[in-house]
C-alpha cells in the first residue's frame, strides 16, 4: 500500500507542487491529492509513474527506507 506521508515527503523534497508532479508523471493532480490524503490506493502503474517523476524506486513509495512501515 502506498504510504501517504512518504509520497508527500518525497514530493516536497523534490520541491514539486502537486501540479508539477502531475505534469512530470502524467498522474492527475486530483489523484495525487487523493493519494496524499489516503482517500484512494495507487495501482502499480501509478506508483511507477510517480516514482520515475520523483527519481526514486517504486518500493520507496510503499516502504519507509528506514524500515518503519507504519503510516501514523
Amino acid at each position: 500500500m502506498l504510504r501517504t506521508r512518504r509520497l508527500r515527503e518525497l514530493r516536497e523534497r523534490a520541491s514539486f507542487s502537486q501540479m508539477e508532479l502531475s505534469e512530470r508523471s502524467g498522474v492527475s493532480r486530483a489523484t495525487i491529492a487523493e493519494l496524499e490524503l489516503g482517500k484512494r490506493g495507487a495501482q502499480p502503474r501509478t506508483r511507477r509513474k510517480l516514482a520515475a517523476a520523483l527519481g526514486v524506486e517504486p518500493w520507496e513509495l510503499v516502504e519507509d527506507v528506514q524500515g518503519d512501515n507504519r503510516d501514523e
